[in-house]
């Protein structure tokens, strides 16, 4: 038996790899989604317009959006305007995705010892990017109103500073400290979590690839004909997937900490027992996936069907406790959550590996669950 497995399993990696097709399939889109994502699908904005509606024609007002116009790396176009029809029009052609306005009263009230609004006006077509404009707006006028010259320009008693009862009162100044990634850098967050969704795509295709390439080919039923047993095939089927996404998982790992100059502060046996449950989770998925497809074009679809709501639901992008109630059992059961979890801690955080081990453990579960059913539901197809 294990030299039967043996031989099926050089004929898959054979299979794969001298293929120039199936070599590129394999390698090369991994890597390159690896780099595009990394600085492609992050949730911090860069380089949006701004508008400025400034009617207040103090020294304070001026001060307010030259500070906006200072960071061009967030807002690399600011556009002035002169009245509430040149707003509409930026935001509705969406030649900005914010516009700021400072009223008139902005420095008359600000050296009253009065708090004046500043109002930002946000295109909610874009409602995440708008929330985080709506963010860094919100820190950027805080940070003026704290600012030298603006405490300068209030008298000593201002409005900050007196109670109900008009006693002084000592300031309150927020400060903020980030644990893990100090500088929120949204490399740090993202590239861990490519790791799980990466190694996942490769081991879905080339799991859900080998059966239907077979069928399609024909050879098939020459592998039912010969001593294999549908136990056997199935084994020699997702050892290569495994192994082939195992090492490309290890790539990614040297290119996080080489090429995007990630930190890693955590075990890597603990990340490499992790990504080892991960993946037999992923061949069982994968298998299920080739054992009901006719044709490699079926296995594609099943394929891309799991991987887009297994991405959304991962936690990737949003935190999996925003994810509605009703639906939050197929985050529990979904495998990508708990590596891009486990990934993202193993970077940043050096947990122990009491922290780690409830993230693992419930993939030994589905593991166990893929592998079986999907080696049942094999079998029953090749009845």
């Amino acid at each position: 038996m294990p030299e039967r497995i043996r031989r099926l399993v050089i004929k898959e990696f054979l299979a794969i790899f001298r293929d120039p097709a199936s070599r590129m399939v394999v390698i090369v889109p991994p890597l390159m989604q690896l780099l595009i994502f990394s600085f492609g699908a992050t949730l911090e904005v860069r380089n949006a317009g701004l508008g400025i509606y400034n009617e207040d024609a103090g020294l304070l007002g001026r001060e307010l959006a030259a500070r906006f116009q200072s960071i061009p790396h967030t807002f690399s176009r600011v556009l002035p305007c002169q009245s509430f029809a040149d707003v509409r029009e930026v935001l509705d052609t969406q030649r900005v995705l914010a516009v700021v306005h400072i009223p008139q009263d902005f420095t008359r009230s600000l050296t009253a010892g009065r708090a004046p609004v500043v109002q930002v006006l946000l295109d909610g077509r874009q409602s995440n990017a708008a929330a985080v404009t709506q963010g860094y707006a919100g820190r950027i006028v805080r940070d003026f109103a704290l600012s030298s010259l603006v405490q300068a320009a209030v008298p000593e008693k201002s409005a900050t500073q007196e109670a109900v009862s008009g006693k002084p009162v000592a300031q309150v100044i927020p400060v903020t400290r980030v644990w893990f990634n100090e500088n929120l850098h949204p490399l740090w967050s993202s590239v861990p979590a490519l790791l799980g969704i990466l190694t996942n795509l490769v081991t879905l295709l080339i799991t859900g690839l080998s059966v239907a390439r077979e069928r399609e080919l024909g050879t098939f039923d020459q592998l039912l004909v010969s001593p294999l047993r549908p136990g056997e095939i199935l084994i020699g089927k997702a050892i290569p997937a495994f192994v082939t996404a195992y090492a490309e998982g290890g790539l990614m790992i040297v290119l996080a900490v080489t090429l995007f100059g990630l930190p890693f502060r955590g075990s890597l046996v603990l990340l490499a027992v992790a990504l080892f449950v991960f993946l037999l989770t992923i061949v069982g998925i994968g298998l299920w996936i080739s054992a009901i497809s006719a044709t490699q074009q079926q296995a594609l679809l099943g394929a891309f069907t799991y991987m887009v709501p297994a991405v959304l639901l991962s936690g990737f992008a949003t935190p999996v406790e925003n994810i509605h109630p009703a639906i939050r059992w197929v985050a529990d059961v979904n495998p990508l959550r708990y590596m891009v979890a486990v990934s993202r801690m193993l970077f940043l955080e050096n947990p122990t590996p009491d922290t780690v081990w409830p993230f693992v453990l419930p993939l030994l579960p589905l593991a166990a669950f893929t592998l079986l059913s999907s080696a049942w539901f094999f079998r029953h197809r090749l009845e």
